[in-house]
C-alpha cells in the first residue's frame, strides 16, 4: 500500500497504465491512496451530454467503465492494481469486495451504508458517499474508488454523477464524521485488505 498524497490525475492514470502493461505474474499487488485536484473524469463510453457545467475544472476522458464523475480535495481516491486473475475474482466481485469495505469503515462510524447492484458505489439515505470505477487489462485491475471524506460537493451539481440526472452525493462530515483523508485511508485499509484476501502491509504510511 502506497500514500500518494494530492497529486495531479493524469500523471497518476499514465502511472497506473504503466504498472498494469509492465508487471509480472510474481509481482506483488499494490493499493494506492492518494487525493486529487479539482477534475471531472469521463469513462470510456461515457455521455458528454452528462458534463453540464464544468467551467474551469478540467474534464479528462480516460479508460475506465462507468460515465462522469468528480475527485478533489477532501476526497480519498483508492487504487487496487490487483492481478485479479491470480486472486480468482471477476469484476462484478472485485465491485462488491470495494464496497463492502467501505460499508464495513462506515458501520465502526455508526454510519448505515449500503450498495446498489444497479448503480456501482456506496450510499447513505440514496445518496451517494463513494463511487466505482475500473479497467481490467492483462487481467489485472486499475482505476478504482473515490470516497468523499470533507469537500467541496458544489462541483458534483455541474454533472450527472454517475450518469444519473439529480443524483444526490454526501460526505463523511456530513453524515457527522470529521476526519481527514489520512486518516480516513489508514481506517479503511484493513477493511480492504480483508475483503481483497490480500496480506497486510504495516507502516505504509
Amino acid at each position: 500500500m502506497r500514500w500518494l498524497g494530492r497529486v495531479e490525475y493524469e500523471p497518476t492514470w499514465r502511472a497506473m497504465q504503466s504498472f498494469t502493461d509492465t508487471r509480472s505474474s510474481a509481482d506483488a499487488d499494490q493499493i494506492w491512496f492518494l487525493e486529487h485536484p479539482p477534475v471531472f473524469t469521463l469513462g470510456m463510453n461515457g455521455r458528454h451530454e452528462h458534463v453540464l457545467a464544468p467551467g474551469d475544472i478540467p474534464v479528462v476522458q480516460i479508460d475506465r467503465g462507468g460515465q462522469v464523475t468528480y475527485h478533489g480535495p477532501g476526497q480519498l481516491v483508492v487504487y487496487p492494481l490487483i492481478d485479479v486473475r491470480r486472486l480468482g475474482i471477476g469484476v462484478r466481485e472485485l465491485v462488491v469486495a470495494l464496497e463492502n469495505a467501505v460499508i464495513a469503515f462506515c458501520a465502526e462510524r455508526n454510519i448505515a451504508a449500503a450498495g446498489r447492484r444497479d448503480a456501482p458505489g456506496v450510499y447513505v439515505n440514496e445518496r451517494k458517499l463513494a463511487s466505482i470505477g475500473l479497467r481490467i487489462r492483462r487481467g489485472c485491475s486499475y482505476h478504482g474508488l473515490a470516497l468523499n471524506v470533507s469537500m467541496d460537493l458544489a462541483p458534483f451539481r455541474r454533472i450527472n454523477p454517475c450518469g444519473y440526472a439529480g443524483l444526490e452525493v454526501t460526505d463523511l462530515e456530513a453524515q457527522g464524521v470529521k476526519v481527514g483523508v489520512p486518516e480516513a485511508a489508514r481506517g479503511l485499509a484493513p477493511h480492504l485488505l480483508r475483503e481483497l484476501r490480500l496480506p497486510d502491509t504495516p507502516n505504509w504510511m
